[in-house]
């Protein structure tokens, strides 16, 4: 196997594409992130990185409050569109018939037609270069009713047909593969069925 070595750059895929709604009842807005993650789970933290250019970076620095709205399949265009178009000149929820709703523990809207909303309140704003990233507190969030099983109360996220960036393309998330932990129960069943096998022989 043969490598070749590139400059250092952004390379790091894919990476959820998910819709920030920013604002109050005076001004609001909707932009396209990819820039985005986990940071903690006690106390639950996440993060967008943003450039200092755009819109929806003074309304976020001045509320310090925004939702992350996870995308699907249905909301891919509005996704790619809410990415390329300002805040400045569009009304975004308008323009995509996108349903905008008070958040529980935030001023920030939420859009209805995402299947999670993730209430965040800006912690710390760090300044990296051409983007800041705003360290946010997760406060509260809102799941879509109908993906939630009534049997184990969890939710499925792979009913909701999430979509994914990578390298300036949109994927739907595909085939499951496994699940947390599976290579471990794979091992410990071979494992088990070894052991067996090696006292039946003792027995001969």
């Amino acid at each position: 196997m043969s490598k070749t070595n590139w400059k250092p750059g952004t390379l790091i895929y894919p990476l959820p594409a998910v819709l920030v709604s920013c604002g109050d009842a005076q001004q609001r807005n909707i932009f396209t992130v990819a820039w985005t993650g986990t940071i903690c789970t006690n106390p639950p933290m996440c993060y967008i990185s943003v450039r200092k250019e755009r819109h929806s970076h003074s309304i976020i620095s001045n509320t310090g409050e925004f939702v992350i709205n996870l995308t699907t399949r249905e909301l891919a265009r509005a996704v790619d569109w809410c990415g390329v178009r300002s805040g400045r000149d569009f009304d975004k929820f308008e323009q995509m018939q996108l349903t905008a709703a008070k958040g529980e523990k935030v001023d920030a809207p939420v859009i209805v037609e995402s299947p999670l909303n993730i209430e965040c309140k800006v912690r710390e704003i760090k300044e990296l270069g051409s983007h800041d990233m705003f360290i946010a507190d997760v406060v509260n969030i809102q799941a879509d009713e109908q993906f939630i099983n009534p049997q184990t109360g969890k939710f499925d996220l792979e009913r909701a047909q999430l979509i994914a960036y990578s390298h300036g393309q949109y994927y739907e998330l595909g085939k499951r593969i496994g699940k947390f932990g599976w290579s471990v129960e794979k091992n410990g069943k071979a494992n088990r069925k070894d052991k067996r096998t090696q006292k039946s022989k003792r027995k001969y």
